[in-house]
């Protein structure tokens, strides 16, 4: 069964969409908003025990952003947090933009995001 939900934060052109589709042995999420929707990174985190102590969950995680995109702070992270919480292989793909976005703009993309993704994780802890 796959099943796709979507979650929201943000008005305006600070939106952030998050849709996330569950499958039986992963989820892939995408991440979007600002005034551009685009693919700028993509990451790939995998669950695993830790090295220092296998009780606790890690991740072995793959990024691969598009040239001069920084999506990859968005991606990678969050990408990790699903993946520690869920337990299963999560791909992200991220694509945010405003133009000539100031340091206020990002924090605030980056906080809708990660509200987005909070939503997300509730559901799963649920």
């Amino acid at each position: 069964m796959v099943k796709t939900s979507v979650f929201r934060a943000g008005k305006g052109r600070f939106r952030i969409e998050l849709w996330a589709t569950i499958t039986k042995e992963g989820l892939v999420v995408q991440i979007y908003g600002g005034e551009k929707a685009h693919v700028g990174a993509i990451a790939l985190s995998i669950p695993r025990p830790g090295l220092a102590d296998p009780e606790k969950i890690s991740c072995n995680t793959t990024v691969v952003p598009l040239l001069g995109h920084k999506d990859d702070e968005i991606a990678r992270p969050i990408a990790e947090e699903i993946a520690k919480t869920w337990r299963c292989p999560v791909v992200v793909v991220a694509g945010i933009h405003i133009d000539g976005a100031g340091k206020e703009d990002v924090e605030m993309l980056t906080n809708n995001c990660w509200t987005a993704a909070r939503k997300l994780i509730d559901v799963i802890k649920a």
